[in-house]
């Protein structure tokens, strides 16, 4: 296979996107980047310095003058390790706090530009997997493989309430299925980059799959677009 092809993925909060991603970066030996975890990094620091998410101002601020690196660390279950303004923040980019504001977060014009072009660095010589909900369609059009990951809001919320239990996190399946559903309005209807289906993405629905089932397609896929 080409080292240099780019798989993009992009689909709806717990949709798996982020454990296909992964699996599908290991398996084929490229850089995996969560792009998720950017913004929540940056929704992590603006907790950290009081910064409102409603302050599109200093948000933008913020992510410009704090960049985000995503450390490769395949010893850990994410992948790899998240660090801005010097903090490893790794095991915190997921607490009740940060998932309570980064699609507000996510949602700021300058926030997103900033990251977007950490991105494209990112990208630049191929050989990536990129997780997120502007990939596609905004941060990598060109890449070789798009895929779209679907799920049911029901599954959906049923895998992160699950996810949810195993951190010992005290949540109820309805909160989180609310939550879902409304992180589903502010990514599909923002004006700055909406969450859709790249009109060359291949659509994959997850309901009835198993991660292995979702990760053999992938890659797949992907030894057919290293031939082209």
């Amino acid at each position: 296979m080409k080292k240099n092809i780019n798989i993009a993925f992009d689909g709806p909060a717990a949709c798996g996107k982020s454990t296909a991603a992964k699996a599908a970066a290991k398996a084929l030996g490229f850089l995996y980047v969560d792009t998720g975890a950017m913004y929540r990094a940056v929704a992590w620091l603006s907790i950290q310095r009081g910064i409102d998410s409603s302050d599109a101002e200093s948000l933008a601020s913020l992510a410009e003058n704090n960049p985000v690196t995503l450390i490769p660390d395949w010893t850990i279950s994410k992948g790899y390790r998240v660090v801005i303004d010097g903090n490893d923040i790794t095991s915190e980019i997921t607490s009740k706090e940060v998932n309570s504001i980064v699609s507000a977060v996510a949602a700021v014009s300058g926030v997103r530009r900033v990251l977007a072009g950490q991105q494209r660095d990112m990208a630049a010589e191929g050989g990536i997997v990129m997780a997120g909900r502007d990939i596609t369609t905004v941060v990598m059009p060109d890449a070789e493989l798009k895929i779209y990951l679907d799920a049911s809001v029901d599954v959906r919320a049923r895998r992160r309430y699950l996810e949810e239990k195993e951190l010992g996190r005290d949540v109820s399946l309805d909160e989180i299925k609310k939550r879902l559903e409304q992180r589903d309005r502010i990514d599909s209807e923002r004006t700055d980059s909406p969450l859709m289906v790249a009109h060359d993405a291949v659509v994959i629905n997850s309901d009835d799959m198993t991660p292995v089932d979702v990760l053999n397609e992938v890659v797949r896929l992907a030894g057919e677009r290293a031939l082209r």
